[in-house]
Formats: C-alpha cells, structure tokens, sequence
C-alpha cells in the first residue's frame, strides 16, 4: 500500500460524504424524484472520478476499469444537465431519447478495445507506461473538452430561458432558483476550467504543481457538494419548475404577425382588477390563475404585460405589491408590524426578493422609506 497523502484523504473523505448524500437522495420521500435520482447518478459518477485517489492507495494492478472509471467522464455533464432540466421544468420525464447523451462514453470505451480492454496484462501495463503517446487518449481528451465546452454553453442556455419563462408567468423564488443553479453551474464551469489547466499541465509540469492543482479540485467538489444539499434542505420550496410547453412572448409574436399588440380595453379591465381584487396577495399567484380570473386568454393576457406594458408579469405584479407595502410602511397605525410582518401580508415570501423589489421601485430600503415617511408626518 502505498502512503496515504493528503489528496488520498481529501479523496476518501469527499467519497464517504457523497455516500451518505447519496443514501439520503434515494430514500428521502420527495415529489422529486426524478431530479433526486438525477443529482444522485451525477454524485455517484463524481465519486468514481475522484475514486482513483481511493483506489491508488490500495490498487496497483491495470485491468480494465483502470480506463473504463476515467471514461466515465463523459456522462457527468450529460446527467448534470438533465438534473438542470428536470429541476427548470415541472413535467420533465425521462425519454428514450435521452440515452443519446451517452454516445461519446460509447464511443471511447469502443475505441479502448483493440489496444487496451482486448489484451492481455502485460500490454495494458504497456499502454499506460505509454499513455500520453496513445492516439485513443489524445482523441478521448479532446473530445473531453470538447464536450464540457457544449455542455456548458448548453446549460447555461437553458438557465436563461427558465428565467425568461419564470418571469413572465409566475411571481415569487423562481428569480431565486434561476440565481442558485447560475451560481451552482458557474462553479462546477470552474472545477472543469482548472482540470482543463491540470490536463494540459499534466505531463509538463511539476509533481508539487499537479498535486496542487488535483487537492484545489478536490476541496472544491467537497465544498459544492454540501452546499448544495444543503440549499435543497434549507429551501425545499425552491425548486418550482416552469411547464416545458410554455413558449416565450417574443417567441409568440414573431410566430404571429397578425398579434395586436394594444388592447386599451384589456389593460383598464386588468388595472381595475388589479386594484380593487388585489390577487398580487395571494405569494403563488400566475398568470394562468390571474387569466382565468379577468376571462383573458393567458396568450393574450402575456403578451399584453410584456409588450404594450413593457413588463416581465414578475414585475408587473411585485409593482402592485410595493405599491401596498409602501402604503402599510408610511401608516402611522401600522408602525409597529415588523417589515418581515408586511413583505408576507403583500404577497412576498422571502426578505431578500422583497428588499431587492422594493429598492427597485423605490431607490431605498423599506426600513429607510418608513422612517422618512413617518418622519414627514
């Protein structure tokens, strides 16, 4: 056995506590599944990367798997992408379609066969004395790259539509959830970056460089591991998909040019319910419910929001919530409900998208508008 050093205990470590998540994912009762399932296949083939600083410690012997677990690889971001989507999208279903993510892990491990899976010990040793010679291992590595380079902008293309989508149908954490899984995507973009750098550095530089570089990946993975279950415990409430049908308002209008985009009827029927109903309440409301409230076609009913008013349905309605905030704040009779008190009573359901709105609208905090309001009494 080999000495055990620091990036073998990083390595053991970062196994142990994607296990126990793992566990947790798999049997915690949740109505997401298929997203649980997901980031738990994503947590398991994370853990069969960084296995081989586990299994140096105790394996020395080249058999198959010694290429196949690097391989695996290929379907990390594959995975890590359909957790993304089935996280975005409510009616999210796994199709047999999606087996075509897992091409390039085929096709690397076939093209493995002849010199390295098909032969005996001794050329196995052979190839991986040889490795960085090895034309298979310069076409899986490019293709490596190549593939966390599409899948990346892939992802981060689907963020944006979720966030879209979000804000011209609902109200509430969907801003929230697009911000966390930006976040989330980001780092694992930069994990990706600094193996890219340790890949190309690999054989060149220094062992002290590349041990470095391989303990930095390490903690980092250890770190967005926990931070993540840990978001999905504190706030269960976050993940609240968008339907995947749902088609975007420019989409809408360049598909139909004979759209009429001024419809002052629909806007003082929408304005007066607005104002006399109040359904900006009620923290879950969206345009559908609102669309069935006043008998407008939710079609029509987007497009009036955010073309002739020139606002996302997320803004149009957190207006008519500040609106009622700052109505509360500046009442000497309400003085003294908390802020937290009011940002629920109007409709918000978290402090830092009521402070974030309310700034917005107004250019100051709400505790700083209640002390000028009350102070010019």
């Amino acid at each position: 056995m080999d000495k055990i050093g620091l990036i073998n205990i990083i390595g053991i470590l970062t196994v142990f506590v994607i296990s126990i998540l793992v566990a947790f994912l798999l049997t915690v009762k949740t109505d997401r599944k298929i997203s649980n399932r997901l980031f738990a296949l994503f947590l398991i083939l994370m853990a069969l990367d960084i296995g081989n600083w586990v299994l140096s410690v105790f394996i020395n012997t080249p058999s198959n798997f010694t290429l196949f677990r690097p391989n695996l690889i290929f379907l990390q971001l594959p995975v890590f992408y359909l957790y993304i989507l089935s996280v975005c999208y409510s009616d999210f279903k796994l199709k047999s379609k999606h087996v075509l993510h897992s091409i390039l892990f085929i096709a690397s491990n076939i093209l493995l066969i002849p010199r390295f899976y098909n032969v005996d010990s001794a050329s196995k040793s052979f190839f991986l004395e040889n490795i960085k010679e090895m034309i298979e291992i310069k076409i899986i590595h490019i293709s490596i790259h190549v593939q966390v380079f599409f899948y990346f902008i892939l992802i981060f293309s689907v963020l944006k539509r979720y966030r879209k989508l979000y804000l011209e149908n609902y109200t509430n954490s969907g801003d929230v959830l697009y911000k966390w899984l930006f976040q989330i995507t980001s780092i694992y973009a930069s994990i990706h970056l600094i193996a890219l750098l340790k890949n190309i550095f690999k054989y060149n530089a220094s062992e002290t460089f590349f041990s470095g570089v391989q303990i930095i990946i390490g903690l980092l993975a250890l770190f967005i591991i926990c931070w993540h279950l840990l978001k999905a415990l504190k706030h269960p409430d976050l993940f609240r998909g968008v339907h995947s049908k749902l088609q975007l308002v420019n989409d809408l209008v360049a598909n139909d040019k004979n759209i009429s985009l001024s419809n002052d009827k629909d806007i003082d029927k929408l304005k007066t319910y607005m104002d006399k109903e109040e359904p900006f309440l009620d923290p879950s409301l969206t345009i559908q419910h609102l669309s069935d409230k006043i008998n407008i076609p939710v079609r029509d009913l987007s497009i009036l929001i955010n073309h002739k008013l020139g606002q996302h349905f997320f803004d149009f309605v957190n207006e008519y919530r500040i609106k009622k905030a700052m109505s509360i704040l500046k009442d000497p009779s309400k003085n003294k409900l908390t802020v937290l008190e009011i940002l629920y009573e109007v409709g918000f359901n978290s402090k830092s998208s009521f402070n974030t709105a309310f700034k917005k609208h107004t250019g100051v905090t709400p505790t700083v508008y209640r002390k000028k309001s009350l102070n010019q009494l």
